[in-house]
């Protein structure tokens, strides 16, 4: 079930919520053949849909379908995924290297320009769908997955209180080189911090936080 703007602008603040849509919106429209071009290139190499969707949790724990572009094949279970976050956030640390906090390492679901598009973070501009539908903040914590907020510390529903964001501090704070634990703090200390200062920030230190080859979101 998706939520959309009316819910959730309010608690982003107005300021944001419209520095969120004019960005949104400028960006589809520049960026708009690329899209495509990405969309028809997922489309042409592989079996399948050009966007992935997948149920995330948002503001005040409410689930919408979060977009991104498809980079796995089709067909592919999430159970080793799963256990992999899991096996983080209850404090083991089964990286190996060159695997970033949220993606495994030689993942064998991933297809070819998938990889490019992960790297690249590409695969997340569809993501500026959820911005203007409001689902989603251009600055905010991870969108979680439902099954994550079991394994969660009571603190970290703070999360929650606001709108989730296609960046944040976690990325921009050493992305890879930190611990799940970490990253769920540093979505906690964004909430408490919030500010379009400490947003705008966020968002110049972002494409260098992106730039190198094979960094995980």
């Amino acid at each position: 079930m998706s939520h959309g703007p009316q819910s959730l602008a309010p608690v982003a603040g107005r300021s944001s919520r419209l520095i969120d849509m004019l960005a949104a919106s400028t960006l589809l429209v520049v960026l708009g053949p690329l899209i495509l071009l990405i969309a028809a290139l997922v489309r042409i190499t592989s079996r399948g849909p050009a966007l992935f969707r997948q149920t995330r949790i948002g503001y005040r724990q409410c689930p919408f379908v979060m977009l991104k572009f498809r980079s796995m094949y089709v067909n592919c279970g999430d159970e080793i995924h799963r256990d992999f976050v899991s096996r983080m956030l209850t404090g083991e640390d089964p990286r190996t290297a060159g695997q970033g906090l949220y993606k495994l390492g030689g993942d064998r679901r991933v297809m070819p320009l998938g990889q490019i598009l992960r790297a690249t973070s590409l695969d997340e501009l569809p993501q500026l769908i959820n911005v203007l539908r409001g689902e989603m903040a251009l600055v905010g914590p991870r969108p979680a997955l439902p099954w994550e907020i079991e394994l969660y510390q009571p603190h970290h529903h703070e999360r929650f209180t606001v709108v989730p964001g296609i960046t944040g501090l976690w990325q921009v704070s050493g992305r890879s080189r930190l611990t799940m634990t970490e990253a769920l703090e540093l979505d906690v200390e964004y909430v408490r911090r919030r500010s379009l200062a400490l947003d705008l920030w966020i968002l110049v230190k972002t494409l260098p936080a992106i730039l190198p080859m094979g960094a995980a979101r």
